[in-house]
């Protein structure tokens, strides 16, 4: 008896158990950052510190964490050097930069836990930027102003500290003949998480 119950009573259970859907949680989260841009290179040769900022989206779930995929955008603008007109044809030099980047964020473990959260912070990506450089001369030289566009191809390697809603970033970025380090001040809002 004790048998059949048995094989009648699994059946039943297995019918009524609940299906758990274990789901990773999921975040989407948007970035402003805003800094000094520092040529280095041949790009520091006549062109001045620059300002920059950025917008991002970072996307991680539970299955990957602690590394955070991303794109951003950033627009930078960097004005020619003082010393370069006075010794040049140029009464203007500026170069403009939109640039795009998709990589990866790898949070290391928090050294400040107790107070408040501070990460270590490392992050790769790949750029794609479309520059715009302005060449204005000065009346008496005789040559006539022109606007040069290109597309280029880099990469940016950063690292900083970051306390989740806001970082602090130092960035490499690699663009053939317009290399510059960045320093960025972000502060982050999540825009989507599902638990």
């Amino acid at each position: 008896m004790k048998k059949v119950l048995l094989f009648l009573l699994i059946p039943f259970t297995l019918m009524m158990a609940q299906d758990f859907n274990h789901r990773p949680a999921t975040g989407l989260f948007m970035s402003v950052g805003v800094g000094p841009r520092f040529p280095v290179g041949d790009f520091s040769e006549n062109q001045n510190i620059g300002i920059g900022l950025d917008l991002e989206l970072a996307y991680t779930n539970t299955n990957f964490l602690p590394v955070f995929v991303f794109g951003n955008l950033g627009y930078m603008n960097f004005p020619g050097k003082q010393g370069f007109y006075r010794d040049s044809e140029y009464s203007s030099l500026t170069t403009n930069i939109l640039g795009v980047n998709g990589g990866a964020r790898y949070y290391l473990p928090p050294f400040i836990d107790d107070i408040v959260l501070l990460m270590p912070v490392l992050e790769v990506s790949a750029s794609i930027a479309y520059l715009e450089k302005g060449h204005v001369f000065k009346i008496d030289a005789g040559k006539a102003n022109f606007t040069e566009n290109n597309f280029k191809t880099g990469f940016k390697i950063s690292a900083g500290f970051s306390m989740f809603i806001m970082d602090v970033m130092a960035s490499y970025n690699y663009l053939h003949n317009n290399q510059f380090v960045a320093l960025d001040m972000k502060v982050r809002i999540p825009i989507f998480v599902e638990m």
